[in-house]
């Protein structure tokens, strides 16, 4: 459900609806330069891309270098939440 220039008590009214019936619902309105968006999707499952941590190797430690977790940019691992 998707709704535009209501008002509040009516977008609340229709969200606890469509929140007790597991319907995605989303909202919003512009005022000029301003505006805002909301949505509420119950409970969903996303994927979120995240950097790959490379291990330290156990070999030579020189000091506090080479003890910090280093981030490879180009590999990337994906996370289900």
């Amino acid at each position: 459900v998707c709704l535009t220039c209501c008002s509040r008590e009516s977008m609340v009214r229709i969200n606890q609806i469509c929140h007790k019936n597991g319907i995605k619902f989303f909202t919003g309105d512009v005022f000029g330069y301003h505006g805002y968006m909301f949505a509420d999707l119950g409970d969903h499952e996303f994927v979120e891309e995240k950097p790959k941590v490379a291990k330290v190797s156990s070999g030579v430690e020189d000091g506090p270098e080479a003890k910090r977790a280093r981030l490879e940019p180009a590999e990337t691992t994906m996370v289900k939440k």
